[in-house]
């Protein structure tokens, strides 16, 4: 935020925000300033999301009713003991407009490598998988719905958290989410790792294919390897037509950032995108906290008629950190 009222152009990596309304002060920030914001999905980068996304939009499959999305929980893991913290760290900035918590090199990252870092698994920091890789799988599948600038009407779910330990973001879990357009996505771990769109026709699914971040990534590589498949080997052959939908083809993120600071026009992941996408993994997690049904109004971004749950769409800032207390 500070950075956009500054006038500063910004790539932003996923999680677009910690909150629904973080992201929607972010949002309003570069919208007010008029800088090019990039978030990085980069899976639009992929050749293979586009073209589902393509096929897809434009009827492969037949009308889509349903999309599966494979996506891993994080294990739990040790109790901790306070650690001094390091001279190479300002641990009182680090931490932020988050609680305060003793430090522990496992709460923050690693001093001598580059495997995922713990500050992943805390929910002081974010909410885990479905936030983390979430973004990315509800970016690119929102691409081939065509549901990129509003969001689902109602999400339920099902998660398991670590009874003890430092880490206790979500383990396994499962989520449903319905749309107005008739479509219903599914979310697992116990579906292969990427999206699946299932239509009336048949179905596509596309993945990273065989793809690790890190050595440490919580998900079994065998699940991931096949890029882009389908029921017929025929939809993958079929070419697009002049006069029908093709979708923004660009070969790198950072260049279509780049390109768009120069022109100053949109970015293929401008942050209204991003933050609706984030905005799906935060509701989604606060429905893990609930055994009910949350009806979500995707345009006011609100739960209908649950100010319990509206009461988590937003957290307490410790001063002078955070986004309440950026001057506007």
């Amino acid at each position: 935020m500070e950075a956009a009222l500054a006038g500063k152009d910004i790539y932003l990596q996923k999680p677009t925000s910690l909150t629904v309304k973080e992201g929607q002060q972010l949002r309003d920030a570069v919208q007010k300033s008029n800088v090019i914001l990039q978030v990085g999905t980069q899976q639009r980068a992929m050749p293979q999301f586009r073209v589902a996304a393509e096929l897809v939009r434009n009827g492969r499959i037949g009308k889509v009713h349903t999309v599966k999305i494979g996506l891993p929980g994080d294990p739990g893991g040790p109790e901790v003991m306070e650690m001094p913290v390091p001279s190479n760290l300002n641990f009182e900035m680090w931490l932020g407009s988050t609680p305060e918590l003793p430090y522990n090199e496992i709460g923050v990252h690693p001093q001598n490598d580059y495997s995922r870092p713990g500050w992943l698994r805390h929910r002081n920091y974010g909410a885990g998988m479905i936030t983390g890789w979430g973004q990315h799988h509800y970016d690119s599948a929102a691409w081939g719905m065509n549901t990129e600038l509003t969001g689902p009407i109602s999400v339920e779910a099902l998660a398991e958290f670590p009874k003890s330990g430092f880490w206790n973001v979500h383990g396994d879990f499962f989520v449903k989410h319905e749309y107005e357009n008739g479509i219903t996505v599914y979310t697992s771990g116990g579906y292969p790792n990427g999206v699946k769109y299932i239509g009336e026709d048949g179905w596509i699914f596309v993945s990273r294919g065989d793809y690790q971040a890190s050595a440490s990534d919580p998900v079994d590589k065998e699940k991931s390897a096949e890029a882009l498949n389908a029921s017929d080997p025929k939809i993958l052959e079929s070419v697009i037509g002049e006069n029908e939908i093709h979708l923004e083809k660009i070969d790198d993120q950072h260049g279509n950032w780049l390109e768009c600071i120069k022109t100053r026009k949109q970015p293929i992941s401008p942050i209204e995108k991003g933050h609706k996408a984030c905005a799906i993994c935060l509701i989604s997690d606060i429905a893990m906290q609930f055994d009910r049904k949350l009806e979500w109004d995707p345009e006011n971004e609100v739960f209908i008629n649950d100010e319990e749950a509206n009461a988590m769409l937003h957290r307490e800032q410790r001063k002078p950190y955070g986004t309440d207390y950026v001057k506007v």
